[in-house]
C-alpha cells in the first residue's frame, strides 16, 4: 500500500510509474472500508472518483496533469458537489443531491484532484466534538474513546487515519483547528473572503470560511493557493491577488510574536497545554523570533459574543429548511403550519434547534440591542485591539484549546462547557483574520497538542512561513 507524505512526494512517485491515480483510489476505499467505525465518511463515491482517477492517470502519461492530480480529497458535508448528495449531517436535508459545485470543487477539479467522498461533521457544523451528527458521532483515530473534534470531525479524522490525503472542512469558530489539533494534523482557517463560500451551506455568514485539513503546512499552501481568490458568485469574495504561498515557505524569516497572557494564564488551560506552548514560544525565541507577552483584556467576552451573532445569523440562515422546498417533509403534517412546525421539529437535531432559538432570541423585539446590538459593538472592540496588537507584531499565538481531545459524553450534557472548548480560536472569526494550528508534541495521555498562531488579513504567505518554520 502506497503512504502518503506530501502532495509534492506524491507526484513525483506518480511520475515515476510507483504508484497510479487508480491504484491510491482502490487503496483509499479499502482503507475506509477497514475503518469504517471511525465513522469519518458518510459516503464514498466510489464511481466519480475511479473515473477522476483514469483521467488523471491519463494526463499523467501526457504530462499535461495538474497540481493536484492524484491527490485524494474528502468533502465535509457541507460543501455541494454537482451530482453527489449534501447534508450538512442533518436529517433534514435527506435525500438532498446538490444541483452545482462549490467554487472550491470546481477549482480543486480543475487541477485534476480526485474526490472520494463527503465526511461526517456536526449538524450544520454547529458543534465541539462531532457529537451532534445525525449520522452517529467520528471516533478520533488517535484514541477511539475521544471526540476528533468539531464541527469538521470526520475531516480530522480522515487525513489523520490515512483514508484521504487531504480533506476540507469549513470554520466558523474553530471548526478546522480545533479538530486538527485534537487529531495532529494542520488545520487552516484562511482569511474571511480569501476563499469563496459559493456552494458551502451556511451556518453563520459573517463568520464562516473554507480551508484545508492536511498532513503538513506545505500542502495546506498548495491547496489554498489553488482554491482562494475572486469569485463572480461570491460578492464576499476578496478581489485582492493569490500569492504564491507555496514560494512563501522557503525563506527564514525572523518575526515578532506576541503571546496573549491571558490565555496563558486561563485557569483553565490544561498546565501541560501550558506548558507545551511556552516551550514552542522559547524555541521560536531561540531561532531568532522576537517573543513577548501582550495584554488582552476581551477573553471573557469572545465566546458570549461569538454565539450570540452566530445564533442569531444562524436562525436567518437555517430558514430556509422548511419541509417545502427540499429535504425531510413531516409525514405526520396535515397542512402548511404543521408541515413547517413538525419538520422541523422532526429534521433538526436538538443543538441545531437549541441555536435557532437562541438566535430568534437575541434578534426579537425588546432584545435585539440588549443582546445582537451589543455583541456587535463587541465585537468591533475585540477587532480593534486584536489589529492594534498585529499592528505591533507579526503573529498573535495562543494554544489551539485549552485542553487535548476529550472523551465522549463529558461535555454533552453542559452546552456552555462544550462552547467554552473554542475560547481561543473563535478571536480569529470575530475579527476575519486568518489563523492555523499546527502540532505542537503530545500530552503524557498520548494524546496531540494544538499551537494556533493568527496573522495579518490577508498575509497567508507569513503565517504559512512561520507554521512551517514551527
Amino acid at each position: 500500500m502506497y503512504t502518503f507524505t506530501t502532495i509534492r512526494q506524491l507526484q513525483s512517485d506518480l511520475a515515476a510509474g510507483k504508484t497510479s491515480c487508480q491504484q491510491l483510489v482502490a487503496e483509499s476505499i479499502k482503507a475506509i472500508e477497514e475503518k469504517k467505525q471511525l465513522n469519518a465518511f458518510l459516503e464514498v463515491f466510489h464511481d466519480s472518483a475511479m473515473a477522476q482517477a483514469k483521467l488523471a492517470d491519463e494526463k499523467i502519461a501526457s504530462k499535461t496533469a495538474g497540481k493536484l492530480a492524484g491527490v485524494i480529497i474528502g468533502l465535509k458535508d457541507n460543501i455541494c458537489y454537482k451530482g453527489h448528495k449534501v447534508s450538512a449531517s442533518s436529517k433534514i436535508l435527506e435525500g438532498f443531491e446538490s444541483l452545482y459545485s462549490s467554487t472550491v470543487v470546481e477549482r480543486l477539479l480543475a487541477e485534476d484532484a480526485i474526490i472520494i467522498g463527503r465526511l461526517n461533521c456536526d449538524e450544520f457544523a454547529m458543534g465541539s466534538s462531532n457529537e451532534n451528527s445525525a449520522f452517529g458521532n467520528v471516533l478520533n483515530p488517535v484514541n477511539e474513546k475521544t471526540v476528533p473534534g468539531g464541527s469538521s470531525g470526520g475531516s480530522a479524522a480522515a487525513v489523520a487515519a490515512g483514508l484521504c490525503h487531504i480533506a476540507l472542512g469549513s470554520d466558523t469558530g474553530g471548526s478546522i483547528r480545533q479538530p486538527a489539533s485534537f487529531t495532529g494534523t494542520v488545520g487552516l482557517k484562511p482569511t474571511y473572503g480569501r476563499i469563496s463560500r459559493w456552494g458551502l451551506i451556511a451556518y453563520a455568514s459573517s463568520f464562516d470560511q473554507i480551508g484545508p485539513i492536511t498532513k503538513t503546512v506545505e500542502d495546506a499552501a498548495l491547496v489554498l493557493e489553488i482554491m482562494a481568490g475572486a469569485d463572480a458568485y461570491d460578492t464576499t469574495a476578496s478581489q485582492k491577488k493569490v500569492d504564491r504561498y507555496t514560494d512563501a515557505l522557503a525563506d527564514k524569516k525572523n518575526y515578532k510574536i506576541a503571546y496573549l497572557k491571558e490565555c496563558i494564564d486561563s485557569e483553565g488551560l490544561d498546565p501541560e497545554v501550558r506548558r507545551q506552548t511556552l516551550s514552542a514560544l522559547e524555541k521560536m525565541k531561540q531561532n531568532g523570533h522576537t517573543v513577548a507577552a501582550v495584554d488582552f483584556p476581551y477573553l471573557d467576552f469572545l465566546v458570549p459574543t461569538y454565539y450570540v451573532l452566530t445564533t442569531a445569523e444562524a436562525s436567518s440562515n437555517l430558514s430556509r429548511f422548511d419541509g417545502v422546498h427540499f429535504g425531510y417533509r413531516s409525514p405526520n403534517a396535515t397542512d402548511l403550519e404543521s408541515t413547517y412546525k413538525k419538520s422541523r421539529s422532526e429534521g433538526f437535531g436538538k443543538e441545531v434547534k437549541r441555536r435557532i432559538m437562541l438566535g430568534t432570541f437575541v434578534l426579537s423585539a425588546g432584545y435585539y440591542d440588549a443582546y445582537y446590538g451589543k455583541a456587535q459593538k463587541v465585537r468591533n472592540k475585540i477587532r480593534q485591539k486584536t489589529r492594534e496588537i498585529l499592528t505591533d507584531y507579526d503573529f498573535i499565538v495562543t494554544p489551539s484549546t485549552p485542553g487535548t481531545a476529550f472523551e465522549f459524553g463529558k461535555n454533552s450534557a453542559d452546552p456552555i462547557k462544550m462552547y467554552l472548548e473554542d475560547i481561543f480560536t473563535v478571536q480569529a472569526n470575530i475579527v476575519g483574520c486568518p489563523a492555523i494550528s499546527v502540532p505542537n508534541g503530545s500530552h503524557s495521555n498520548g494524546l496531540p497538542i494544538g499551537l494556533q498562531i493568527m496573522g495579518r488579513d490577508f498575509e497567508e504567505g507569513h503565517l504559512l512561513n512561520i507554521a512551517a518554520q514551527i
